[in-house]
C-alpha cells in the first residue's frame, strides 16, 4: 500500500525554526517534494529531493532558509524550516514525483494529509 505521511507542523514565532518529516510507502525509487498550501490559492512548490539525495532544488521563498535532507536508512525526507515568517504559514504536503537532473520537479497525484504550520508575528 502506498502512502505519504506528513508530521512535524505546529506554531511558532517569526525567526523560530520547524523540521518537517515525510514518511512515503511504497515509493521506491522516487523524488519527493514538499509543497505547500494557504486557504483560496494554488499549492505552491517549495523543495524537491532525488531518490539518492544527491540532487535537490528549492523555490526562490525557500532558498537560504529551508533545506530538504533525506534520511535513507530511516525512508523519511525532512523539511528543515529556518528563520520562519508569518507568510511561510500554509499546511505543507508531501509528494512523491520526479527530479531531473536540471532541478525540475513533476509532481504526481500522490499527496500526503499534509500538516499545518503557522508562525505567529
Amino acid at each position: 500500500q502506498v502512502h505519504l505521511l506528513e508530521s512535524g507542523g505546529g506554531l511558532v514565532p517569526a525567526g523560530g525554526s520547524l523540521r518537517l518529516s515525510c514518511a512515503p510507502s511504497g515509493f521506491d525509487g522516487y523524488a519527493f517534494g514538499w509543497f505547500r498550501q494557504i486557504p483560496g490559492k494554488e499549492r505552491e512548490f517549495v523543495a524537491a529531493i532525488n531518490w539518492s539525495g544527491s540532487n535537490s532544488t528549492y523555490a526562490n521563498s525557500a532558498k537560504g532558509r529551508f533545506q530538504i535532507p533525506k534520511d535513507n536508512r530511516k525512508n523519511t525526507v525532512y523539511l528543515q524550516m529556518d528563520s520562519l515568517k508569518p507568510e511561510d504559514t500554509a499546511v505543507y504536503f508531501c509528494n512523491a514525483g520526479m527530479l531531473t537532473l536540471s532541478g525540475d520537479y513533476s509532481r504526481s497525484n500522490w499527496w500526503g494529509p499534509g500538516t499545518q504550520v503557522t508562525v505567529s508575528s
